[in-house]
């Protein structure tokens, strides 16, 4: 058995925190002022060197109306900046007196401290991506990161056109992006110098998409569609020939740069995928554990929590499946045959893409009045279902989420990846957007970004343990405090299939980086359990060789707020409304700060 006592370390432990009912403000004066004024100051200066964060955030604007027009400096210099600020906090944090915080400057110190303790150690990786933020890992582009892969969606979706202004920023960042694929380019190249070269099917894979991204006329290019769009609309004309103009000119050139380096480095790439072949393998992925979990648990201990709630979840499943007069064969096999049966397959067509699309969005709405029954705060903000943009599906993942601005000027958005429907068999989708959308991300991003009381560096904030534990602990608020499968029986098998993907996740993830497992061995055990079809199985093997560690991050969090539901609802006088609402009033923390916060 595990010792689930193990998931209570973690490095930003923060001493004597006390549950709190209500999201707490920094009084004036004292340490709490000279602590929200260096931490204020940290926040505006990561906006000012991060555009695209100050448009995410709705903070492009005023005065910083000019970070409308840039993108990220991408290049080397940028980068060593980067660490070496991340190092000199950590010690200015270490330095800091915390003798006279209140409880709300304690809270804000310990997630403060965790963030600059973990970006100091990944500074002392000198390649990749490690200082955190982002899709931290090794390799800085792969099929599912770099600036090709993120700042044409980031331009279609996020950027503003309300103006004419706005349309020139439009064209400023386009021009802006070949500087960076050059960047980048060099960067790489730098980093094969050092040994660190991505797998083949890695490099394979990044440069099919490079060469789709580079081959595809600008015309119909999403987000130049969307810019001639708007700008049409607002009565601007010639916007949609001049952004063209500079893809034609600037843009696939860069393109060309970056798929050329790739093309040569191929034939020296390896096929193992486990960081252990890298430089200081070992002690990045113990970086990257650390970070996403915000744990001190083992790539061991990781591995072995994933064997057994890979059995106990399976055992589950089989019951449902016995239920059902589905007998012979595997767990695994059983579900197969359910992922394949054609009625539980839209179809794979752009009209059948389109009808999932709208079953989705239906499904959000039917949730929304459900919710007051289980939450005492509900989000303003609405949200969409989106498809992720064909340009980009083949890398990226099978759902992700893009919370609101802080002003909440624009819906949030939960994006599905419907390169095929063979991936989303029926009986799987509603769990996947009651952790997208509400009770999951949305509910829980939206909240925090609205809740005023919290300072502008916690509105923002965010870690992935919290975030994706709480997105997976709604998928079991829905199953079984909604009882939304009360009647749908391959539903909740879809809801455990989900819980037993996220246990599967630890398990190969450790098992590849830790273990020195194969691409295949992982994919083979990922479908021999029923987690995962062969062809979503392999995406997600491709995702963990890049952004290692991650995936642990969803189930590592689920058990820790799972496990606090249960001890304090076998306390006297439990409200369930309560205790959500407690999880969710601090926003986004380190899961060991959450703990403190919820014991008292």
């Amino acid at each position: 058995m595990i010792d689930r006592r193990r998931l209570l370390t973690a490095a930003a432990a923060g001493a004597g925190l006390a549950a709190s009912g209500c999201a707490t403000a920094m009084p004036a004066g004292g340490g709490d002022a000279a602590l929200d004024a260096l931490l204020t100051r940290w926040f505006d200066e990561d906006i000012d060197i991060s555009p695209e964060s100050a448009t995410n955030l709705g903070l492009d604007r005023g005065a910083r109306a000019g970070l409308s027009s840039r993108l990220s400096d991408a290049s080397d210099r940028a980068w060593r900046e980067n660490r070496a600020r991340a190092i000199q906090r950590d010690r200015i944090l270490g330095d800091f007196d915390t003798g006279g915080l209140t409880e709300a400057g304690r809270i804000n110190h310990a997630i403060a401290a965790f963030r600059a303790g973990t970006a100091a150690t990944g500074a002392g990786f000198d390649y990749g991506s490690a200082v955190g933020g982002g899709r931290m890992g090794p390799y800085l582009v792969n099929q599912m990161t770099g600036a090709y892969f993120t700042v044409p969606d980031f331009l279609d979706s996020q950027h503003r056109v309300e103006d004419r202004d706005g349309a020139e920023a439009f064209l400023a960042r386009l021009s802006a992006l070949a500087p960076n694929l050059d960047a980048e380019t060099a960067r790489v190249r730098a980093d094969a110098g050092k040994g660190v070269v991505p797998p083949d099917f890695v490099i394979d894979l990044a440069t099919r998409q490079l060469g789709a991204f580079a081959g595809q006329a600008p015309a119909d290019m999403a987000m130049i569609r969307t810019l001639e769009r708007k700008a049409s609309a607002l009565g601007l004309s010639g916007y949609g020939d001049r952004a063209e103009r500079i893809v034609e000119a600037e843009v696939k050139p860069a393109l060309a740069r970056q798929i050329a380096l790739f093309e040569a480095l191929r034939p020296g790439a390896v096929h193992e995928a486990s960081l252990r072949r890298l430089p200081q393998g070992e002690a990045f992925y113990a970086h990257a554990l650390k970070t996403w979990t915000t744990t001190t648990l083992s790539a061991a201990e990781i591995h072995a929590i994933g064997l057994e709630q890979v059995a106990a979840i399976s055992a589950e499943i089989d019951t449902i499946l016995k239920a059902r007069g589905m007998t012979q064969g595997t767990v695994g096999e059983r579900i197969d045959a359910l992922n394949k049966d054609p009625d539980q397959l839209w179809p794979d067509t752009e009209a059948g893409k389109a009808a999932l699309l709208e079953s989705l969005n239906r499904q959000v709405a039917a949730l929304d009045p459900l919710l007051p029954r289980l939450f005492g705060r509900l989000p303003r903000t609405g949200v969409e279902v989106r498809r992720v943009p064909p340009a980009i599906e083949a890398g990226a993942p099978g759902g992700y989420y893009q919370g609101p601005p802080l002003d909440g000027s624009r819906p949030g958005a939960y994006y599905i990846n419907l390169r095929s429907t063979a991936n989303w068999p029926k009986f799987s989708l509603p769990t996947l957007t009651y952790h997208e959308a509400s009770p999951g991300h949305h509910l829980q991003v939206a909240l925090q970004r609205e809740t005023e009381s919290l300072p502008a560096y916690r509105r923002a904030n965010g870690f992935s343990a919290y975030n994706e534990g709480w997105a997976l602990y709604a998928e079991a608020v829905a199953a079984d405090d909604l009882d939304v499968y009360a009647d749908d029986p391959l539903g909740r098998v879809g809801f455990l299939m989900s819980y037993l993907f996220r246990a599967v996740r630890l398990v190969v993830d450790t098992g590849i980086h830790a273990r020195g497992w194969s691409r295949e061995r992982a994919v083979d055990y990922m479908v021999a359990s029923g987690a995962k079809p062969v062809g979503a199985a392999n995406s997600e093997i491709n995702r963990y060789s890049v952004m290692p560690g991650q995936a642990c991050s969803y189930k590592i969090g689920h058990t820790v707020i799972a496990r606090l539901r249960a001890e304090q609802q076998a306390t006297p006088g439990f409200d369930l409304r309560a205790f959500h609402d407690k999880v969710l009033v601090n926003g986004s923390v380190p899961l060991a700060v959450l703990e403190e916060l919820m014991r008292g």
